[in-house]
């Protein structure tokens, strides 16, 4: 009778330990990696983005985030709750979640999608963003995707292609320049052939009037050519060399520029691989802490309690490294999102400049083109006015009278 009481006694005891590690197991998937929902909240607040506000050029940028749910049924929590938000106020909202996703193109669980390393809002999901400049058509709304290099299989990022456009800018500047040197170097020449011209002694001998007005002819080409000798002058100081000189360090400058931002991105993609990196630790470290539950289950020994244990202690600290480098990716993407607005509106302003820059100076070059004209119409009115003069009659008179010979006319002979 007594052994047959210690049995039963052992066999209850042993169903007992049984209830208990079940019960421990599902209490056990139910936190995942945190064992007590205080401790868990204290660890996510610890990691909550502060709301804070940035001025880009009138444009309000807000990151903020919002608290982990818990997840139904047995779903891990850290893997749907943590979901950080960028947004524009009143204008753009970028939402980033924890989905799955890659350097390439993935999509997440909800709303969002990460293409190179930045996260989009999912397009089949969120609504339509409100463009930060509307009717615009403002470098900062227009530039934020990648796209495919025609030149190569890769792919180029947007403000890579406003640099371009800077570039040429630059470089039409320069053409424009070249082109004004041309003309007055043509202008030079035409002055140097006029004044040559003029001292030609071809005709030198007429008379009269129409000799007066001949002369005057020849003198307004030399007058012609001094016009034009100051219009190229002022073709070099007033057009061409502006031209030329505007922006002389502007290559360095847009190289700084581009050296900025692509370190802002190749900073924001070391963040997304550790992001990834960390939710892989995560997934094997739950997926450990899952096999050790069973075994509890089935296995009854103090060791496979203790290695539980040190699983949810690893699947916890696996959790906080996640959402941390969660935390720096969204810092980082925030960072490089301000400085790409920011970069962007001054790289528009600058264009702008330049454009109108060129207009004034064009605008110049036809006044100096129009005041050229005026000055050559003068240099003929002195012409237009002896040729007015012109008397055929009174030209005659005056070589009759500084030439006659004789105004006694011959008679017939007598015998």
């Amino acid at each position: 009778m007594p052994q047959e009481a210690a049995d039963v006694e052992t066999v209850a005891e042993n169903d007992q330990r049984v209830r208990f590690a079940r019960g421990k197991a599902v209490g056990l998937r139910n936190l995942e990696w945190s064992p007590h929902r205080q401790e868990r909240k204290a660890r996510l607040s610890s990691f909550r983005l502060a709301g804070r506000v940035t001025c880009l050029l009138r444009v309000g940028v807000t990151m903020s985030t919002r608290p982990p749910m818990r997840p139904p049924g047995n779903a891990p929590a850290v893997l749907l709750g943590f979901q950080p938000a960028l947004a524009l106020t009143g204008a753009l909202c970028l939402r980033q979640n924890l989905g799955s996703s890659s350097p390439g193109k993935k999509q997440s669980k909800e709303n969002t999608i990460t293409i190179n390393c930045v996260t989009f809002p999912h397009p089949d999901t969120m609504p339509e963003q409100q463009l930060l400049k509307p009717t615009e058509w403002s470098y900062c709304d227009y530039f934020w995707a990648d796209k495919k290099d025609p030149q190569g299989n890769g792919t180029m990022a947007g403000f890579e292609l406003l640099l371009q456009k800077q570039l040429k800018g630059k470089q039409m500047q320069k053409e424009m320049s070249e082109f004004i040197r041309e003309r007055i170097k043509i202008e030079e020449e035409y002055a140097k052939n006029l004044a040559k011209l003029s001292q030609n002694s071809l005709a030198a001998q007429e008379e009269g009037s129409l000799g007066e007005a001949w002369a005057q002819v020849k003198k307004s080409l030399a007058d012609e050519a001094e016009v034009h000798l100051k219009f190229s002058a002022k073709l070099h100081s007033e057009v061409e060399k502006p031209l030329m000189n505007f922006r002389e360090n502007f290559k360095k400058d847009m190289k700084k520029c581009e050296h900025h931002i692509t370190d802002l991105r190749k900073q924001l993609a070391s963040r997304h691989a550790a992001v990834e990196k960390a939710r892989k630790a995560l997934t094997e470290r739950q997926r450990d802490l899952e096999i050790k539950t069973q075994q509890l289950e089935i296995k009854l020994s103090n060791k496979t309690e203790e290695d539980i244990k040190k699983a949810r202690r690893k699947s916890t600290q696996a959790g906080d490294d996640l959402m941390r480098c969660v935390d720096l990716y969204n810092q980082a993407q925030s960072k490089w999102f301000e400085e790409m607005v920011t970069t962007t509106l001054e790289l528009e302003r600058l264009e702008a400049e330049r454009v109108e820059m060129i207009r004034q100076h064009l605008c110049q070059y036809t006044q100096l083109r129009h005041e050229t004209d005026m000055f050559n119409q003068s240099t003929v009115e002195p012409v237009d006015q002896l040729l007015r003069k012109v008397d055929p009659a009174k030209d005659r008179e005056l070589w009759v009278r500084e030439h006659k010979t004789g105004n006694i006319r011959p008679v017939d002979m007598e015998i």
